[in-house]
């Protein structure tokens, strides 16, 4: 049985090392220079840092509560402290993507689903969860007593995952 979930792992891991030196070294196909980048904001005029304080003012005694009890339609980091939830939207996802709270919520309803990039990031972090406690897991012989993958190994401050080698 362990022999079968290494091949699980070694084959995708395989093919996904092939790709890559393919799609990197083969002069037939068409680079892409992720040199010059530039990280576009939903709406320059939101200001973040005033719909956090506001957004903390109103949970002001209830920080601690789980944010699920606090904030509404929460599909994931539900159990999580409702002023640690504020932190980690703001510091982990926001700096992981380049972004602001208005790149996925809208402001003045932040319940809502309108834009789609929320139940992308949603199913992003359902994705980041399987890698981490599944896949990395069962790699033997890894250094790190829990090896872990978040949103910047991909994105790196960019809405777009970065796949170029600097």
């Amino acid at each position: 049985m362990k022999n079968l979930k290494s091949t699980f792992i070694i084959i995708p891991t395989f093919l996904l090392l092939l790709l890559s030196i393919f799609a990197f070294n083969n002069d037939n196909v068409n680079k892409v220079d992720f040199s010059e980048r530039i990280v576009v904001r939903q709406d320059t005029t939101f200001d973040a840092e005033a719909a956090l304080a506001e957004l903390r003012e109103k949970i002001k005694g209830r920080e601690n509560e789980p944010a699920e009890d606090v904030y509404e339609n929460l599909e994931i980091l539900n159990q999580m402290p409702a002023g640690r939830f504020l932190n980690i939207m703001n510091r982990a996802f926001n700096n992981s993507l380049g972004v602001s709270c208005d790149h996925c919520h809208n402001p003045d309803s932040w319940e809502s689903d309108e834009k789609p990039t929320k139940q992308i990031t949603r199913d992003m972090w359902k994705m980041v969860g399987t890698i981490n406690q599944e896949l990395l897991a069962n790699i033997d012989n890894l250094q790190s007593e829990r090896p872990a993958v978040n949103c910047t190994v991909c994105h790196r401050g960019e809405i777009k995952p970065s796949f170029s080698i600097k």
